[in-house]
């Protein structure tokens, strides 16, 4: 009998694709003539796939959400059942970073999709709404930090929240090469232990 091809599997072949084509020659190349000579298949066959464009980069950028949000879950697994607060956001800042080789492709695939949204009204509410639940999921952390005595209370939580989301504007830098990773990584961490209360560890472990 013929082998049966996994619907799911190949969509996400060919988002793989896609990043490809985005991280090696850049969003003006993006088609679904260029992904699907990229993916192996033809034009043809990537259409039973993906009717249009928007469909196709919509999936892509789904499956990168999808991507970090398996990154950051595994990290967070390693910090054990009780991670500090401090510890949970530096993982989830550094893995929107481009990093490594797996955050760096879809962070340009992020970058793609913002792109895009600027003149795609449909694109534009999808990419709004994701990054407004992953600003709120920041937002509710430093609540709930503050309320457990990890922050000063005197810290406002929305400003601290738009804050520590404009330190992913070290990808820009980063992907120009004008620092390196290591200063990125200080920069964040020096944010970091000025915004946490240096005692309050100490204070919850002894509790």
């Amino acid at each position: 009998m013929p082998k049966q091809v996994d619907h799911r599997e190949r969509r996400e072949a060919i988002a793989r694709a896609l990043w490809r084509v985005v991280e090696q020659r850049g969003v003006a190349q993006l088609s679904l003539r260029e992904v699907a000579r990229e993916a192996g298949m033809s034009h043809g066959q990537l259409q039973h796939y993906f009717a249009s464009r928007e469909a196709m980069l919509t999936f892509a950028m789904d499956f990168a959400t999808e991507q970090t949000t398996l990154r950051v879950d595994r990290r967070l697994a390693e910090l054990g059942d009780r991670p500090h607060p401090r510890d949970v956001l530096r993982v989830m800042l550094t893995e929107l970073l481009p990093l490594h080789a797996d955050a760096r492709a879809t962070s340009r695939m992020s970058a793609a999709f913002v792109l895009e949204a600027l003149h795609d009204e449909n694109i534009r509410a999808r990419a709004r709404d994701g990054i407004a639940q992953g600003r709120a999921a920041v937002e509710q952390l430093l609540r709930r930090a503050v309320a457990d005595g990890y922050v000063h209370p005197d810290r406002d939580p929305v400003v601290e929240t738009h804050l520590l989301l404009a330190l992913t504007g070290f990808t820009t830098l980063l992907e120009l090469q004008v620092i390196e990773p290591r200063d990125t990584l200080t920069a964040i961490d020096q944010h970091l232990d000025r915004l946490f209360v240096e005692d309050a560890e100490d204070d919850h472990g002894a509790g």
